[in-house]
């Protein structure tokens, strides 16, 4: 019957790991794949913006070129033509001018002769309102000097804005006289330049909704890889734990289990039957056996009540030193099977804490029994506990000689079901719960726990309680 309740074990096992071994072949394809997809996403999301940017500056430039188009023709226009000298109807005291000045006044104007600056700004402003550009802000200036060096008309802060040919843009639009007109080399030809100042900041401004809207949807979607990457790493390690658990499990209930049914085997001989103090013998290690196993079974609810909260510590006045010493006691038996040298050093003059003695006792109990279990086998084992005051703490210190544990380990030491690995080996008994006890304990009695360790060397666990103010009646 145990060889079939092991081999059962052994295939849900072989089953468990076949199955934590699948999931770690397919975790690397899955992240591979959401990487590469998550990393097309964003390429394509910021070629999209550059692409709208550009099509926003054209359609901006487009927009200027052809509102500038419309009051350059009407410059062009009025370019040239010569006042009306005409001598009006009922206008007896009207008297033509000199030779001299009509000369004057029949040579063909400039823009800049016929126009203000105000004139034109307020054409290029109802040009820019036709095009959709209402709020877009320009300075503008007329030339008829080749190099654009001196300006006919400008506007108040044309000179400042064309200094900056990084962020400016500047159009450039002739005011010439049509072919074959009367004025064609009469006037010089002439320039309208007309300069946008920040406009990329302009097209940023306008499509700065679609670039908000998509880098925070590429966020959401990067906050969704990680979700689902760091889900995918919790359930690999949950499955990683859940075997290391149900291992775990299998090699401490297994002892108990061929140790009770050896012992009923015994007990149905007739000569053990008939021999009361063998019959006694056996049926006490049924019986321890039988204890044992009802511990680890105990452990695991525990841990399980732990989980959901719903242990509620009885909090009275506790004497860690009586503790201490009460916990070796219960330990000699196994200190003494280890050669083991236990020194005290009690030192605390406070050493009263408001404290739940069964929980309080079992967490010091877990680290004895851990400085037990992980001492060296060519080594006799050597405990140290200390105590001593702090301002407003309880200082306890359990130091061991044993087997240490690396940097990673003690990261995770206080993990549930965390086990240092030692390969296939099982000579050390537990769930990997017992220090995650500890922690949860010393966290409700409000104090702090840390480990040092080298590997090799030994192991301290440091514990700070907050003291009784006003200590009471010792329990």
């Amino acid at each position: 019957m145990l060889w079939k309740c092991n081999r059962h074990r052994a295939f849900h096992y072989t089953f468990e790991k076949a199955e934590f071994c699948q999931v770690k072949k397919i975790f690397p394809i899955i992240f591979i794949l959401i990487s590469l997809s998550l990393i097309g996403i964003i390429y394509i999301q910021v070629n999209w913006l550059f692409t709208m940017l550009e099509n926003k500056q054209e359609e901006l430039q487009h927009k200027v070129i052809t509102a500038m188009d419309e009051v350059g023709q009407s410059l062009v226009e009025q370019k040239g033509s010569l006042p009306n000298l005409k001598n009006p109807k009922g206008s007896p005291n009207f008297t033509w001018p000199s030779d001299q000045f009509m000369k004057e006044l029949n040579r063909p104007s400039t823009i800049g002769e016929k126009f203000t600056d105000y004139e034109i700004a307020d054409m290029l402003e109802r040009a820019f309102r036709k095009q959709a550009l209402k709020d877009t802000r320009f300075e503008f200036a007329v030339t008829s000097n080749f190099n654009l060096i001196s300006y006919e008309l400008k506007s108040m802060n044309f000179m400042r804005e064309a200094e900056d040919t990084i962020h400016n843009k500047a159009f450039i639009y002739p005011l010439l006289v049509p072919s074959g007109s009367n004025y064609e080399g009469l006037v010089p030809d002439e320039t309208m330049i007309v300069i946008v100042p920040n406009i990329k900041k302009i097209v940023l401004k306008q499509i700065k909704w679609m670039i908000i809207g998509s880098v925070l949807f590429t966020l959401i979607i990067v906050a969704a890889f990680f979700l689902t990457v760091s889900a995918l790493l919790r359930q690999k390690k949950l499955s990683a734990i859940k075997n290391d658990f149900i291992n775990n499990m299998t090699h401490e209930f297994k002892t108990p289990l061929a140790t009770i049914s050896l012992a009923v085997d015994a007990l149905r001989n007739e000569k053990v039957a008939q021999d009361r103090e063998r019959s006694e013998y056996f049926s006490s290690i049924i019986k321890e056996e039988n204890k044992r196993m009802n511990k680890h079974v105990e452990t695991i609810l525990q841990s399980a009540l732990l989980d959901r909260q719903e242990v509620k510590l009885n909090l009275k006045p506790l004497s860690v030193h009586r503790v201490i010493t009460d916990v070796l006691e219960n330990f000699e038996l196994q200190l003494q099977h280890k050669h083991a040298k236990t020194t005290l050093q009690l030192n605390a003059v406070k050493e009263t804490i408001a404290g739940d003695e069964v929980h309080f006792t079992n967490l010091i109990s877990n680290l004895i029994d851990n400085a037990i279990k992980y001492s060296k086998d060519n080594q006799d084992l050597c405990i140290k506990v200390t105590t001593q005051n702090t301002n407003k703490y309880l200082v306890i210190r359990i130091e061991d000689n044993g087997i240490g544990m690396s940097k990673e380990s003690q990261r995770k030491i206080f993990e549930k079901f965390y086990r240092a690995h030692t390969g296939n080996i099982h000579n050390v008994k537990g769930f990997g719960l017992g220090l995650s006890y500890v922690k949860t304990m010393i966290d409700a009695h409000n104090g702090k726990i840390k480990v040092d360790s080298t590997l090799g060397k030994g192991t301290t666990f440091t514990i700070e309680l907050p003291i009784v103010k006003q200590p009471a009646s010792v329990s």
